[in-house]
């Protein structure tokens, strides 16, 4: 492969201010690569989510195929704000190459594009190959899914391509994802003159936090983070208003069902006399979780890499991916068939350069075996 060529494609799609709300950015991410696409003589169409985000992208080599083979999945958002590139723009540091976005996962999105440029002629002749690239995964992929969710009912496999772990493991399970806001709505009052006729929004508020954090079961991998609160205006006043970001993640979608019922419940609470409590859910991934059919692919990758001379090791992870919605509806899914990276959603993150071309070796060769 020409890895130069490579670097120069990379460094022009992280060099975008692209996360999910800036729509502008996510745009000409899209174009670029639409145009990338259109060069192999592949379709690539332009898919509208809403006004909410940006468009998604999907490529096929067989325009009116009803089934694929393999729908190999990646995103173009990054969860970086406009201004990032100008601070830190795409550079390249001995074996690694920094830059927004530059794991999570431009580089992703550039090894789908690399592995179907080399791809044989009688493979492509031979599979229905589709691509589907959304521009919200950061944000839960919650105007995407349901997209992405279709085209994987009508599809063999799926293939996500987000990075590989930094010790070159692929994933073959992902913890699920619920987020929730809790809003306190109490009654204002002079905290030294009538603090009588307030109602504190922190106080129940504080007593949430204690009786939410305690719904977790370590035993069984379900977390849950309180991780955002704020509230009131000033000391002497008794605060009206308070609200809580909280995350869960999970292993088992049962523990999700218990979850949910218990916060959703709080919505008929009142953790400090007068003192409403309003609950929203904000997101939403099933957890990945290998089924049989999905340990008859895994074999499919370890049989690719054993061909290519690649060392093929799984791991469990807990963030969530696009492969949690694909594998919820009982596709076999994988995932990490990305270089090799790290340090994702800091300015740390990297891509460790000498995995680019066995990683496209070893998709390609997945492919193939199909």
């Amino acid at each position: 492969m020409d890895l130069k060529k490579y670097l120069q494609e990379l460094k022009k799609v992280v060099n975008i201010d692209c996360g999910t709300a800036t729509i502008d950015g996510v745009e000409e991410v899209s174009r670029i690569i639409q145009h990338w696409y259109h060069d192999e003589n592949w379709q690539c169409d332009r898919v509208s989510l809403g006004e909410k985000v940006g468009p998604g992208l999907f490529a096929t080599n067989k325009p009116d195929a009803e089934q694929y083979d393999v729908l190999l999945v990646g995103h173009m958002d990054t969860v970086f704000p406009v201004g990032t590139v100008a601070e830190r723009p795409f550079r390249i540091e001995g074996n690694r190459a920094y830059g927004p976005g530059v794991s999570d996962m431009k580089s992703g999105l550039l090894n789908i594009l690399w592995a179907l440029r080399e791809m044989d002629k009688a493979t492509l002749a031979r599979l229905s190959i589709g691509v589907a690239m959304n521009p919200d995964e950061e944000t839960g992929s919650a105007h995407s899914h349901h997209w992405i969710g279709e085209l994987a009912k009508r599809s063999r496999y799926v293939l996500v391509c987000e990075a590989a772990r930094a010790d070159g493991s692929l994933v073959k399970a992902r913890k699920g994802i619920a987020g929730y806001k809790l809003t306190f709505k109490g009654v204002a009052s002079h905290a030294g003159n009538d603090p009588e006729s307030g109602r504190s929004a922190i106080k129940a508020l504080a007593r949430a936090v204690l009786e939410i954090s305690d719904l977790a079961d370590m035993s069984k991998g379900t977390t849950i983070n309180a991780g955002v609160i704020s509230g009131g205006v000033v000391a002497n006043i008794v605060p009206e208003h308070a609200e809580m970001i909280v995350d869960v993640r999970f292993q088992d979608n049962d523990e999700y069902a218990r979850i949910h019922a218990a916060i959703q419940a709080y919505g008929q609470r009142e953790f400090e006399r007068d003192v409403k409590t309003v609950v929203q859910q904000q997101a939403h991934k099933p957890a990945m979780s290998p089924t049989t059919d999905t340990e008859k692919l895994m074999q499919i990758v370890e049989q690719a890499g054993a061909a290519e001379g690649i060392d093929v090791r799984w791991k469990s992870v807990g963030g969530g991916s696009d492969a949690n919605h694909t594998a919820a509806l009982g596709v076999p899914s994988l995932d990490g068939f990305g270089p090799i990276g790290a340090g994702f959603h800091s300015a740390s993150e990297y891509l460790e350069i000498d995995s680019i071309e066995p990683r496209i070796r070893l998709l390609k060769r997945v492919i193939q075996s199909l």
